[in-house]
């Protein structure tokens, strides 16, 4: 864990050899990564003792995904340098996005996004690499789950891939049954 550089630790304290409250201290004497503690052990003393070892926070079992999602944007917010940088460009091929100014480009091309397709565009760029599913956009967009019959993602993406140009369905693929990925864009 800490030989590393990571944005955030997700730590279940139920470990079959060291719990983790003592991984904990031990990674705390080499890094300040920020580390969310997952438990059944939802007791009083157990969560104090969790953030005595170092905690940033603590979620007993069971717990929604989107409960876990906010509070990893918490907990990133709070930790200084720790997380990710939301401010900072990011760049795959010939498209770029700007967080600060909320702007995307395809090479020098502007594009005109809506406020939902940027964060969607974000999201996909940020996550390139792995598949994000849709209750993750729906979570990360609507704070809730989605409902297995609400298609509004579906039609930003359709929307996003159309302002991303003739080659928009190969940058932003869709993983049947799952949600979307971010192919590199030429």
């Amino acid at each position: 864990m800490v030989d590393e550089q990571h944005d955030l630790v997700i730590l279940d304290v139920m470990l079959p050899r060291l719990d983790g409250f003592e991984v904990l201290r031990r990674a705390r004497r080499r890094t300040d990564v920020p580390v969310i503690l997952l438990t059944t052990r939802g007791g009083h003393d157990d969560r104090i003792e969790g953030f005595n070892a170092g905690a940033d926070d603590y979620l007993p079992k069971p717990f929604s995904a989107i409960e876990l999602l906010a509070r990893i944007r918490a907990v990133l917010r709070r930790t200084a340098g720790a997380g990710l940088r939301r401010d900072d460009d990011v760049t795959a091929g010939s498209l770029r996005i700007a967080r600060a100014s909320r702007e995307a480009w395809r090479g020098s091309r502007r594009l005109e996004l809506t406020g939902t397709e940027f964060e969607i565009l974000e999201l996909l760029m940020r996550a390139s690499g792995r598949t994000v599913t849709r209750d993750e956009m729906f979570a990360a967009l609507y704070q809730r789950e989605a409902s297995p019959f609400e298609r509004s993602v579906d039609v930003h993406i359709a929307h996003l891939r159309k302002k991303l140009g003739p080659d928009g369905d190969q940058i932003i693929r869709t993983v049947r049954g799952v949600g979307y990925e971010f192919g590199e864009a030429t």
